[in-house]
């Protein structure tokens, strides 16, 4: 874009910001309950940044409703789910659950790991489905300098994985001193952006550990690295509905809700028989 154009497009505001709720390893920055429902699909964004060592102990826990999506950015995690799949995703690897009507799932870093988990809140149509899953080795997720495209699209690339319709979700690394626009679809009026690493501008400034929501528009995001920087952006078409919540579940209306729940409870039996819950 040029010098002259970008000068005749307005910047686009930062409506919020946080740097969210430390709980040890781990900085909670979204959770459905607040920033969730201003920037719906996304629903819950953590910050990790764990060792070994020190790792909480996640067990065996559920989702309906949802899709969940880990962008690992150091490190190894160790995972396992009650469909069966279950892995090691590597540093650079991404996770997508897509959770549906139901599914537990149990992880562990194997080193120091280091990323982001996102909640996206499933379209109706999807937040009952049957769970499905997709594990992207690093040379697996496509790319558009600077960014690395986990969901939806970006210039000439596209993700791998099948995730709902009118969501990009970005992986960017910029250099100190260097310059990015991201332009969203037309039809993208929520965006946000989190930084791991680094401090950059858009136009104020933003570092690391910080979660800022833009103005909902279409309008383009200026950014520049003040420093060699990391950071994850969303943007999307809003989701519709208002959120139901369960305790580890998002769906669009409390029948969902309940479904979820039932199916939740169902395979929940299975792993107290086999020994894996108390």
């Amino acid at each position: 874009m040029s010098a002259v154009l970008k000068a005749r497009v307005p910047q686009r505001p930062i409506a919020l910001r946080t740097r969210g709720q430390r709980h040890g390893a781990i900085t909670r920055l979204v959770s459905p309950s607040d920033i969730g429902e201003l920037i719906k699909p996304f629903v819950f964004l953590d910050l990790f940044d764990i060792s070994a060592a020190a790792a909480p102990n996640f067990g065996w826990h559920p989702h309906s409703g949802i899709a969940t999506l880990t962008v690992l950015h150091h490190g190894a995690i160790e995972y396992q789910e009650t469909t069966g799949v279950k892995g090691i995703l590597p540093a650079g690897g991404v996770e997508w659950m897509r959770a549906g009507g139901g599914v537990w799932h149990t992880g562990a870093a194997l080193h120091q790991a280091k990323g982001f988990q996102l909640w996206i809140a499933l379209p109706e149509e999807l937040e009952n489905s049957p769970s499905q899953s997709h594990y992207l080795s690093p040379d697996q997720v496509s790319e558009e300098l600077p960014a690395r495209v986990i969901l939806g699209s970006y210039g000439r690339a596209a993700s791998a994985i099948a995730s709902p319709a009118r969501i990009n979700y970005l992986d960017v690394q910029l250099a100190a001193g260097e310059r990015w626009t991201y332009e969203p679809p037309s039809d993208h009026e929520v965006a946000w952006l989190a930084v791991s690493e680094g401090a950059i501008r858009t136009p104020e400034p933003v570092s690391a550990g910080e979660f800022v929501a833009f103005a909902q528009s279409n309008s383009a995001i200026f950014i520049q690295a003040d420093r060699a920087s990391r950071f994850v952006l969303g943007s999307a078409a809003k989701h519709p509905h208002d959120l139901v919540l369960g305790h580890y579940s998002v769906h669009t209306s409390h029948a969902a809700l309940v479904a979820g729940e039932s199916e939740i409870k169902r395979i929940g039996d299975q792993l107290m028989s086999a020994g894996l819950l108390r």
